[in-house]
């Protein structure tokens, strides 16, 4: 590895995708997942509408920026206009129309404190409508990999890293979501400087389990169709079981099926507080690199094992040699499902 500042990116296809309390108080080393490997459509509707950038309206009296001038930033989450809770786009539009300019209050959720705001929205002289001048989003979808299932309490865990909106980078507060079956119908070969992708198409009248959390360490819910994974449980290794060597991963990188591939674990940092880093690993299977140059987006989630038993899953990959990236250690996700 050259001394160069390598790039890596989080591994999930964006398109805009009490675990240890409910298994006991056994060690980590005693508890048994499914490891799944599967693909699978992501949708998630944010909790509030994320503001992810301002821009100018055209009025009779010229061009003004009413979100701007009222203080509102890229990365706001906007909850309640008046005394209104607003979490879709839609219905910030209803309200401003229905205002027809008066003055409102705003409550946003900034950098995870409260802040409260004063506007008024004008009327567009292109359209007619009036309009605040804040680019939002309500939500988000693309395809993602479950890493695990337990059979004895419905809990699942996939990505390894949390939704992030794709103009902030900041992560994506959940109202509600639900992962769907998916089939992958071709793949975009990472290159040096390009990093590869599934490409895929899901079913977004079917639900395979509701989501409950986004978090920095993966995206957590529950099964409500059990039948897609299907698999013997294994355990949960625990931290200092971990070792740099052979490894592999399972993934599903053509149509539905999951298969194993090799992979070497080059380093292994101790008790990592760096996003979802526990691993620096590196596609050896010739299989997986002819087909996809090593690690692409979509395939964050898939699950790492060694010695027969659950490590972790991938999460990134480094954009300058798509062979290699990161991952991070299955105990953090269990902690981080609740």
């Amino acid at each position: 590895m050259t001394q160069a500042v390598l790039r890596v990116v989080l591994v999930v296809l964006v398109v805009a995708l009490a675990l240890w309390p409910v298994l006991g108080s056994a060690k980590a080393d005693t508890l048994k997942v499914v490891p799944v490997g599967r693909a699978v459509g992501i949708k998630l509707f944010s909790d509030g509408v994320v503001v992810v950038g301002t821009s100018e309206i055209s009025t009779q009296n010229g061009a003004v920026n009413p979100a701007k001038d009222c203080g509102l930033r890229e990365g706001d989450i906007i909850t309640h206009i008046n005394s209104t809770e607003v979490d879709t786009i839609e219905e910030v539009s209803a309200l401003l129309q229905e205002l027809e300019g008066e003055t409102m209050s705003i409550r946003a959720i900034r950098n995870e404190e409260q802040v409260q705001l004063t506007a008024q929205a004008v009327l567009c002289s292109a359209d007619g409508e009036y309009k605040l001048g804040a680019w939002i989003r309500d939500s988000m979808a693309g395809i993602g990999t479950v890493t695990f299932y337990c059979p004895q309490t419905g809990t699942f865990g996939a990505l390894g890293h949390g939704i992030n909106d794709v103009d902030t980078a900041l992560l994506m507060p959940l109202e509600s979501g639900s992962i769907l079956p998916a089939t992958v119908s071709g793949v975009d070969k990472g290159q040096c400087g390009t990093p590869g992708q599934l490409r895929g198409i899901f079913e977004a009248d079917v639900t395979l389990g509701e989501l409950d959390d986004n978090t920095s360490c993966g995206i957590y819910g529950t099964m409500t169709d059990t039948s897609w994974f299907s698999g013997q449980a294994v355990e949960v290794a625990s931290r200092d079981e971990v070792k740099a060597g052979k490894a592999t991963i399972l993934s599903n990188i053509s149509g539905n099926q999951v298969e194993e591939y090799e992979i070497e674990i080059l380093k292994v940092y101790p008790d990592s507080q760096d996003g979802g880093r526990d691993y620096l690993i590196h596609v050896t299977d010739p299989r997986l690199l002819d087909k996809t140059g090593g690690i692409v987006q979509g395939m964050s989630g898939s699950p790492i094992l060694q010695n027969g038993k659950i490590i972790g899953a991938v999460t990134h990959v480094m954009v300058d040699d798509p062979t290699s990236g990161y991952g991070i250690y299955i105990g953090d996700m269990l902690q981080a499902a609740g």
